[in-house]
């Protein structure tokens, strides 16, 4: 019997599909964890992990800015001095920096920032710029179809092999037939869909899953259209001949341009490399990574526009932030419960043992970063976002940023 190349299959897909996400998502993504989610929900299993905003359907996420779209982000970056005041007088002191735009009425946006230009490591946030790289190299090859790029992201399937090693995160992996849950790390014979990957590295914020997706990322900037058949050893192949150098170069532009076009600045969100070492094989780092509270903002801001890469690109990357899994962090927050929220946190952290034997995870002496972006809608119609960074050394700030998440909810959702 003949395989139909992956082309082929990408033109079935298509005709019996359309997009993506949330728990009733698994039909036109293959993410098989959702399909258990959907399961559950479908069987009236109690499932405690996630809260009643989590149960949103593909229909009811939408892109909050589109009657803003022309308009520059500068423009709308512009803080509003008594929304300022109320979040200055919650915002603690120390090394916090934040900006937070209440979006409710998009004719009248109200915006307070705090040191936002200020600079931190961002560590898993960086992960959404490798999701916006990916969506614009998938833009580039069918710059006219985007039933042709997500019908790709359903059939292409690749394997980890040493790229996705070496992380301690755990990825779900469902055995549908078994109705069977395991939670366990990457290892290099993991074979899964491009979608499923793109899902492992935002939901889970699997560093392996986030290199993978970056290489293959690469690999559609060097193959284009050959791409969807290209072989695992091809694909080796590449990078075995391609200068180190240039394959460095290529890997900080695919992630970076993105940002620049649209608006982002060097200064404000860079990403320097991969995500796990033993992707530096080929791969090295240039320019190391840094965010800030503006940057973070004017890409989400940028989202609601339906301008990072294009409106459809927008909405399915918004539609891959959603949480349908246990929050976490600033997500954490009760005052969030009925609400939806598209959350990527991320957190990075040095413990010198000479001063504190007992320097404990995320709570580093040395350095300690701990970072939250989040786009959060109410059921009575608030809708917002924060983007939240912070360097407090010897604690972990989680229960902070849980906190501080109830005190700005209660400003714009008293």
């Amino acid at each position: 019997m003949k395989t139909l190349p992956i082309l082929a299959l990408i033109a079935i897909t298509t005709l019996l599909t359309s997009f993506i996400y949330p728990i009733d998502g698994y039909d036109t993504t293959g993410i098989k964890r959702l399909y258990r989610l959907q399961k559950m929900e479908k069987d009236s299993i109690d499932n405690k992990r996630i809260p009643d905003g989590a149960y949103l359907k593909l229909k009811d996420i939408k892109l909050n800015l589109l009657s803003r779209k022309q308009d520059s982000l500068n423009t709308l970056l512009v803080e509003d001095p008594d929304f300022a005041r109320k979040i200055a007088r919650i915002t603690p002191g120390g090394n916090y920096s934040l900006a937070v735009m209440d979006m409710t009425n998009p004719d009248s946006l109200l915006y307070a920032a705090h040191r936002e230009n200020n600079g931190y490591q961002p560590g898993s946030v960086g992960k959404i710029a490798v999701l916006a790289g990916f969506f614009d190299q998938l833009a580039k090859v069918y710059p006219d179809n985007f039933e042709l790029r997500t019908g790709l992201m359903c059939n292409k399937r690749v394997t980890s092999r040493y790229w996705g090693t070496g992380d301690h995160h755990t990825i779900p992996v469902y055995d549908i037939e078994k109705d069977k849950l395991t939670k366990r790390r990457v290892v290099a014979s993991d074979e899964f869909s491009l979608y499923e990957w793109a899902d492992h590295m935002v939901s889970v914020s699997n560093n392996g899953a986030a290199s993978v997706l970056y290489r293959e990322t690469m690999l559609l900037d060097a193959f284009g259209k050959a791409y969807a058949d290209l072989t695992e050893e091809e694909a080796e192949n590449y990078f075995i001949d391609t200068e180190r150098d240039s394959l460095t170069s290529q890997a900080n532009r695919v992630v970076n341009q993105p940002l620049r076009d649209i608006g982002i600045s060097e200064d404000e969100w860079r990403l320097g490399g991969m995500f796990t070492r033993p992707a530096g094989k080929y791969v090295g780092r240039q320019g190391g990574s840094i965010g800030s509270p503006k940057g973070l903002m004017k890409f989400l801001v940028a989202l609601e526009q339906g301008n990072v890469i294009d409106e459809k690109s927008s909405l399915e990357m918004k539609r891959l932030l959603y949480m349908t899994d246990r929050r976490i962090r600033y997500a954490a927050s009760h005052q969030l419960d009925d609400a939806a929220v598209y959350f990527k946190s991320g957190s990075f952290y040095k413990c010198d043992r000479n001063k504190n034997p007992n320097c404990g995870d995320y709570a580093g002496n040395v350095f300690n970063y701990m970072n939250s972006v989040i786009i959060v809608e109410h059921p009575n119609g608030k809708k917002y976002i924060v983007c939240l960074m912070t360097n407090v050394l010897n604690k972990n700030s989680a229960g902070a940023h849980m906190y501080l998440a109830s005190s700005i909810d209660k400003v714009i959702n008293p």
